[in-house]
């Protein structure tokens, strides 16, 4: 399909006409040509309108095997312009821009858009902003989505208009992304699927999500201990050669052939592409609970690449895996093998890689490991994906002729508790990590010594990750605290990955702007209210109808009784009994609230009734033979209080999330916290008990065989 000619004068006009340029502070930055005073009012704007010679255009030179149309990134488009803009624009098709138009092109003249090494790339794009018409065109379908980010970030810190002008942009690096260990804690689809939206709008392009791993295993365990440690397999198959390598006890916390489809889908259609992990022969113990003859005597997480039957099951995992990956690169660990036996090591990934490229003509990519083999090499083919000056060396790998992917551990999170690694992105290290000087970027292998990184331009290196890491399962997180160690520095590092010019004082300035609107996402769990109260319920006063209880609050989240509301007239409370249950217009609140209400539990009710019910958590009456109160996440973690709440009595709780911790205070008494406990060992003391970060359930009161009454149910947005 012919292309539309960008000529090389109007690149060389973008790129050396300094006298009106200015950098805008979006995330990332963009260098803009202003050639008027005037602006162009979003408001005025009526229509997203497609290039019909390019509608149905894809591009394969990116890193997803199911590239979305022009036209499928314009849809997606206008529902986000919707969203932030507050204004509906059709879609439609034409030749060429008009009026009071948004116009999306592509051009063929890739050489305008080059990256830091150079090169062209197809994730380049420009915007051409007149005083009544805007056009976008990419360098691909994936670049004029970059820019439409673009335009949206502009407009919100103009106050929804643009300046008059044009901008040519491209990213330094190919790949720019992070990395969530979703092996040793389990994370639902929809929380992935928002990350990938947050990360979108930032132009983060590669969401890598590791799916096997373990807890870590020591030399003074036994066989017997190695065998029943938490180790996880995410993806479930019906598959015969893989029957039994996902517990029965683990199948609620795996992904289905069609959520991981989903997943892929929808993280595309924003241009954000998942490369799965499947990690062996180190970190595999999951593996070796299910064929425990595959394991290292000594260490059963490191798989015996010398037993014969070891490479067999490898290659079913992936034959059977492969076909849902729609990555061009897929990811096979290759971690923290036994350095003793590298030529083992080396045949592993050699043979690994060739299968697969065999299989399904994808890439393969490792972690760079110490395990020198005597007799062999890793080959080139297969990418590197650098985490640590002790493991491995970049500069060497890169002037050798690897390419290079770097995950530095100076970027690495590990959730909740690490002596090494801190708990969040560091911004100093993020906007002044450079040690020749400036901000951290994707060749800054080495924040350190400036002799160990490559040159900006060097070509072999991929781009960068950020790592997070659940070192200690999945009891001691909830899903959300991963977001919460992201979301102060992901889009600043997001303008560094990309190549983009922010201070810390500009990032300080514009993030807490572009945040809220990034779109199709709310990670923040937030709940819409005009004051700091966000519901408010007096059964006494505000029956509606039999059926509806009155929101206070003003902001209209009427409650809904079922079958009725049955209000007790000596104390307007509201009597539930079994199956009756209060139903609230919401599902969950995010950090920083206090839900307070009083209590009347029944001598009757079962132990593990639940109180309060939502979308992440549960406010429980006990669990199992345990009475005392405690909060259970959508993940089935349990967090119980020291604490049994009097049956027969009133009693006035309220529930409060401040920062990342969680309290609960009884009668206006001290407050107690939930906490989750690390076994850590080797350190003294030996168990760590941390804070932990819970939403409020306020999706539901009672049901599921509660007996009690409740009165006096107000949330407030603060702690």
């Amino acid at each position: 399909m012919a292309l539309m000619l960008i000529s090389q004068a109007v690149f060389l006009s973008l790129r050396l006409n300094p006298a009106r340029a200015t950098t805008l502070p979006s995330i990332p930055t963009l260098d803009f040509n202003v050639t008027s005073e005037s602006t162009l009012s979003l408001s005025s704007l009526e229509y997203i309108l497609i290039d019909q010679r390019f509608h149905d255009f894809t591009d394969d030179t990116g890193h997803t095997l199911i590239p979305p149309t022009l036209a499928a990134f314009a849809r997606t488009f206008s529902e986000d312009y919707s969203t932030v803009v507050g204004k509906a624009l059709p879609v439609e098709t034409g030749e060429t821009p008009i009026q009071l138009s948004i116009f999306l092109t592509l051009s063929n003249d890739t050489n305008g858009f080059l990256d830091a090494a150079g090169r062209p790339t197809a994730e380049g794009y420009m915007i051409d902003v007149s005083t009544d018409s805007v056009t976008i065109t990419g360098a691909s379908p994936l670049g004029a989505w970059w820019g439409t980010r673009s335009l949206l970030q502009i407009a919100t810190l103009g106050n929804m208009s643009l300046p008059i002008g044009s901008a040519l942009d491209a990213p330094g690096w190919a790949t720019r992304r992070m990395m969530l260990d979703a092996a040793r804690h389990f994370y639902p689809i929809d929380f992935l699927i928002s990350l990938c939206n947050y990360m979108s709008f930032f132009k983060q392009n590669v969401f890598h999500v590791h799916l096997s791993d373990n807890l870590n295993t020591h030399d003074f365990y036994t066989r017997d201990r190695s065998l029943v440690l938490y180790a996880a397999f995410r993806l479930i198959s019906n598959e015969s050669v893989v029957d039994g390598l996902v517990k029965p006890w683990r199948v609620n916390e795996t992904y289905s052939r069609e959520e991981f489809d989903e997943l892929q889908k929808r993280c595309a259609a924003r241009g954000v592409t998942v490369i799965p992990e499947i990690e062996a022969p180190g970190h595999a113990l999951v593996i070796a609970q299910w064929k425990p003859q595959l394991g290292l005597k000594d260490d059963l997480s490191l798989l015996n690449i010398s037993h014969p039957e070891t490479i067999p099951p490898m290659k079913d995992i992936w034959r059977t895996f492969l076909p849902w990956f729609y990555s061009k690169v897929v990811h096979i660990g290759a971690d923290e093998y036994d350095t003793t036996l590298g030529d083992d090591y080396n045949f592993f990934v050699n043979t690994m890689a060739s299968f697969i490229s065999e299989t399904s003509g994808q890439t393969t990519r490792i972690w760079g490991t110490n395990a020198p083999g005597r007799n062999s090499t890793v080959d080139k083919s297969v990418n590197i994906q650098h985490w640590a000056l002790w493991e491995s060396n970049p500069l060497e790998l890169l002037n050798q002729g690897y390419r290079v992917l770097n995950s530095d551990e100076k970027m690495y999170i590990v959730n909740k508790w690490s002596k090494p690694y801190p708990q969040k992105l560091n911004l100093t290290r993020i906007f002044q990590g450079n040690p020749a000087g400036g901000a951290f970027a994707p060749f800054v292998f080495d924040v350190n010594n400036s002799t160990n990184n490559p040159s900006r331009g060097h070509p072999n290196v991929e781009g960068h990750i950020a790592a997070l890491w659940n070192d200690w399962g999945q009891n001691t997180t909830t899903y959300s605290e991963a977001w919460y160690s992201w979301r102060e520095g992901l889009a600043g590092l997001a303008d560094k990955q990309w190549g983009g010019k922010l201070t810390l004082e500009q990032y300080n300035d514009v993030f807490p702007k572009l945040h809220p609107i990034a779109p199709a996402q709310n990670l923040d769990k937030t709940v819409p209210s005009k004051t700091d109260v966000i519901f408010e319920y007096d059964f006494s006063t505000a029956l509606l109808d039999e059926n509806t209880i009155e929101d206070l609050s003003g902001n209209g989240y009427h409650a809904t009784c079922t079958p009725s509301c049955r209000i007790d007239p000596s104390d307007g409370s509201i009597s539930l009994e079994g199956e009756e249950f209060l139903t609230t217009p919401l599902s969950t609140k995010g950090r920083e609230y206090t839900l307070s209400f009083t209590v009347k539990i029944s001598p009757s009710t079962p132990i593990g009734s639940p109180i309060f019910t939502g979308a992440d958590s549960t406010l429980q009456h006990g669990n199992g033979t345990n009475p005392n109160l405690m909060l259970i996440t959508s993940v089935n973690e349990a967090y119980p209080l020291n604490l049994t709440l009097p049956t027969g009595v009133w009693n006035s709780v309220a529930l409060v999330e401040r920062g990342n911790a969680t309290f609960l205070t009884v009668n206006e008494t001290e407050e107690m916290e939930f906490l989750a406990v690390l076994g850590v060992i080797g350190n003294d003391p030996a168990f760590e008990w941390k804070e932990i970060g819970v939403e409020a359930p306020i999706a539901r009161i009672g049901g599921d065989g509660f007996i009690g009454n409740v009165a006096n149910v107000t949330l407030l947005g603060r702690a």
